[in-house]
C-alpha cells in the first residue's frame, strides 16, 4: 500500500489560485498523482464549513479520477476557514470514516483536525496538531492536546494496528532541524511540545522516517515562507511523521519525503507499507 501525507496550506489556492506559489502547489499535487497512491491525506484544507466546492471537487476529480473525497472542515465556534483534513481515497477501497473528537481544549476539536479510516485489520488516521501559537500562547493547550491524542492513538492500537499520518507540528530530535540551538523556545521545538511527542512513541508507535533512515540529518519536511532563502540553504524542519503501530513496523518498506521542488512551506511524505 503507498501512502502520501501532506499539509497543502489551501486547498482552495491550490487549486483554483492564480499565484507563482498557486502554481507550483499544482505541480506538486501533480507529483503526487504521479505515485499513484492509494490513500491521500491532506492538511490545513482551510476549506469552509461546507467543504469543498463543486468546482473544488470537479478538479480534484480530474487530478485524480477513481478515488472517493471525505474531509473535516472548522466549525464555530472555531474560526472559519481554518485548519482542516481530507482523506482522498482509491474508490475500491471501503473503510469507515470518523472525525473524532478527543476532548481537546478551546475550540481545538471543532477545527477540523482528525479524520480516521477504519479498514478490517488496521486504522490510516491523519491529524493536523494545532500549533503553539505566536510567543507560545496555546502551549499549555498544546500539551494538553498532545496527552488526549496519544490516548486517542493507544485506544485505537488496543483494537488493532495504527497508520497515522500528518502535521505534529514538531521537531522531536535535534537532528530532525537545522538550526536547533537558535529554536530552543520557537513553537515546534519547546522541550515541553518534544517530551509530547517522546510520549506518543512510548505509547507503542514507531516514526517510520527514523526506522527506516537512522539517525540521518539534513532531511526536513518544512522550510518558512518567510525567510526567503530557507529552503535553498535547507534551513528546514522535520514535522511531519508517518507513524505505525510498533508490531507493524517491521512492515514499513519506505517512509520518505517527496521533492516539491522550489515550493517553500510543507513538501509531502510518503509512506509504503505492505499490510
Amino acid at each position: 500500500m503507498k501512502l502520501i501525507s501532506w499539509n497543502i496550506d489551501s486547498l482552495n489556492a491550490a487549486l483554483v489560485g492564480t499565484s507563482e506559489r498557486a502554481i507550483l502547489t499544482r505541480k506538486v499535487l501533480g507529483k503526487i498523482a504521479e505515485h499513484e497512491p492509494d490513500i491521500i491525506a491532506i492538511q490545513e484544507t482551510k476549506l469552509s464549513c461546507d467543504g469543498p466546492s463543486k468546482k473544488h471537487c470537479e478538479i480534484l476529480t480530474e487530478k485524480f479520477p477513481d478515488y472517493r473525497i471525505v474531509w473535516n472542515s472548522s466549525v464555530e465556534p472555531a474560526r472559519k476557514g481554518y485548519a482542516g483534513t481530507m482523506f482522498i481515497y482509491r474508490n475500491y477501497l471501503t473503510p469507515s470514516v470518523t472525525f473524532p473528537r478527543i476532548g481537546a481544549p478551546g475550540t481545538m476539536d471543532a477545527e477540523g483536525r482528525i479524520i480516521t479510516l477504519e479498514f478490517d485489520c488496521y486504522y490510516i488516521t491523519q491529524v493536523y496538531t494545532p500549533n503553539a501559537g505566536e510567543n507560545l500562547s496555546r502551549l499549555e493547550d498544546r500539551q494538553i492536546w498532545d496527552m488526549k491524542y496519544a490516548d486517542y492513538l493507544s485506544c485505537l492500537d488496543k483494537d488493532k494496528p495504527v497508520i497515522a499520518a500528518g502535521d505534529f507540528n514538531v521537531a522531536h530530535r535535534e537532528i530532525d532541524l537545522a538550526h536547533p540551538n537558535e529554536n530552543r523556545r520557537s513553537a515546534g521545538f519547546t522541550d515541553e511540545e518534544r517530551q509530547g511527542f517522546t510520549n506518543l512513541l512510548a505509547r507503542g508507535f514507531t516514526d517510520t522516517f527514523r526506522y527506516i533512515h537512522g539517525d540521518v540529518t539534513g532531511a526536513y519536511t518544512w522550510w518558512s515562507q518567510l525567510i526567503r532563502t530557507s529552503k535553498i540553504n535547507n534551513s528546514g524542519w522535520r514535522i511531519d511523521y508517518w507513524l505505525v503501530s510498533n508490531r507493524i513496523a517491521d512492515k514499513v518498506i519506505k517512509s520518505e519525503m517527496i521533492d516539491s521542488g522550489p515550493r517553500q512551506d510543507h513538501t509531502p511524505i510518503l509512506l509504503e507499507i505492505c499490510i
